[in-house]
């Protein structure tokens, strides 16, 4: 957006959303809307000569208090069968249910699940151990295999930030104590990179 403060507003949405989508997995027109709605009505309150640290805090004190309800009334699932329940429920379909019960039996309750559209009719589940990434390396430069065109790095440190890394700076003091390691090698997989 051209006016900063529009643009301000639309990259803390933007972020708002994606840290829903990231801890939950959805909810990202919730947390849209609620935003939304949180942003009018604090302008209206300032508006109305409400004192905006006071509204900050009522408004972070209403989240706790409405966190500690949701945590309280949360009903933990276990049992394979519920699992398969409350996503039959979700997916209107007992066969899909009864497929994400039978995949989050498979992976635990730490594994991701992605759901892809299908050409065909049927589901299928496919099962990757380990970790997998949407992006790749952030230049062409890291290449170790030009057939493949892939970053081959065997023997490495990994370095996993979940944040943007805006300079070099940001990572000396972890640069400095691979250099006493004696390795050389090192992976940093970061939210992004400037």
């Amino acid at each position: 957006l051209e006016d900063p403060y529009e643009n301000m507003g639309a990259q803390l949405l933007k972020e708002a959303a994606t840290k829903t989508n990231d801890i939950a997995g959805d909810g990202t027109t919730t947390a849209t809307v609620l935003a939304q709605n949180i942003v009018n009505e604090g302008l209206k309150n300032i508006a109305a000569g409400a004192n905006p640290m006071l509204l900050k805090r009522g408004i972070e004190a209403g989240t706790a208090a409405l966190a500690d309800k949701i945590r309280s009334m949360a009903i933990s699932i276990d049992d394979k069968s519920e699992i398969a329940s409350v996503a039959s429920i979700s997916a209107q379909d007992t066969s899909i249910g009864e497929l994400i019960a039978d995949v989050m039996d498979k992976v635990g309750k730490d594994g991701v699940i992605t759901v892809e559209e299908s050409r065909s009719l049927e589901f299928e589940t496919d099962y990757v151990e380990g970790m997998n990434f949407d992006r790749g390396y952030l230049s062409a430069y890291f290449v170790t295999d030009s057939d493949t065109m892939e970053a081959v790095i065997e023997d490495a440190y990994i370095l996993i930030h979940d944040k943007k890394i805006s300079s070099a700076q940001d990572i000396i003091p972890i640069l400095e104590k691979l250099v006493q390691t004696g390795r050389k090698n090192l992976v940093i997989i970061a939210e992004d990179v400037d």
